[in-house]
């Protein structure tokens, strides 16, 4: 063989080793590609995911807000406007006390649900600053959500409207975490507002225990007997509720790592329990 003919063969080598390195080359990339494309195709639809579960989760929050804030007031106002319904043409004076404790009712009802509105909503200005979530577009100041410090004024709504309340604090009362403040008033309000809407007469009682670790809450109310089925007073008019007020009850106590418990009482009522860490990261 000669020279000409060895190049030529090295040549031709050479040619065929760039073809095939230029195929393995695209044929790599077409795979890098492929798999980038993937990745991202994946990290999209992580990020839908997460955006998805976080638009059902402020859902959740705010259908327990408004349910908290339109149940309760609501059963109070059909309570209180059936009772003056009741008494208008004999004793209208006491009609009339009932008649502002609905319009009061629903005059809060209204700036709760201002305060709700207000921190969901942005500024006019389209900003969304801390000095704007602290009023509502008419510049009036927004009260914070209640606590454990407005209990008694819930009891006070809650006796006058018929159903008589006892409350026990028990440990040294201490401020709380502003969600938990929050979750055990709503605790106390969901508990007094069923009982005053299913409750046949009766009574309720409210216990708060701030121990080393853990709040602990409970409500009490006498009711119907589970044996015998026995009423302990009168009916009065009563407002349906949606069933929902308890397992938002559930999911708030969970967010803390705590523990609900609702159940009716061998004895007649109702029993409503929760137990809220205090010492958790």
């Amino acid at each position: 063989m000669g020279e000409d003919e060895m190049l030529a063969a090295a040549l031709a080598v050479a040619c065929a080793a760039v073809v095939g390195l230029a195929g393995a080359l695209v044929r790599t990339r077409r795979r890098w590609q492929a798999a980038v494309g993937e990745r991202g195709w994946l990290l999209e639809r992580e990020r839908e995911s997460a955006a998805e579960a976080a638009i059902a989760a402020e859902r959740d929050r705010i259908a327990r807000e408004l349910h908290d804030i339109v149940s309760h007031t609501v059963s109070l106002m059909v309570v209180q406007a059936g009772a003056a319904r009741e008494v208008l043409g004999t004793m209208p004076d006491e009609a009339a006390t009932a008649l502002r404790a609905v319009e009061d009712a629903g005059r809060g009802a209204m700036t709760d649900l201002r305060h709700l509105l207000g921190l969901l909503a942005p500024a006019p200005d389209g900003t969304d600053t801390d000095a704007a979530a602290d009023t509502d577009r008419a510049g009036t100041p927004l009260a914070p959500q209640p606590g454990l410090d407005r209990l008694g004024s819930l009891v006070d709504r809650i006796s006058f409207a018929g159903l008589p309340v006892e409350v026990r604090v028990l440990g040294e009362p201490r401020p709380l975490p502003q969600g938990i403040d929050v979750t055990a008033y709503r605790i106390v309000q969901e508990a007094l507002t069923n009982a005053l809407r299913h409750g046949d007469g009766g009574t309720a009682e409210v216990s708060v225990r701030y121990a080393d670790h853990a709040l602990r809450v409970e409500v009490l109310n006498s009711g119907p007997s589970v044996l015998t089925g026995t009423a302990p007073g009168s009916p009065r008019p009563r407002a349906e509720g949606t069933g929902r007020g308890l397992l938002g009850l559930r999911e708030r106590v969970a967010v803390y790592g705590g523990d609900f418990d609702a159940r009716r009482r061998l004895g007649g009522g109702y029993r409503v329990r929760a137990r809220i860490p205090l010492d958790r990261p």
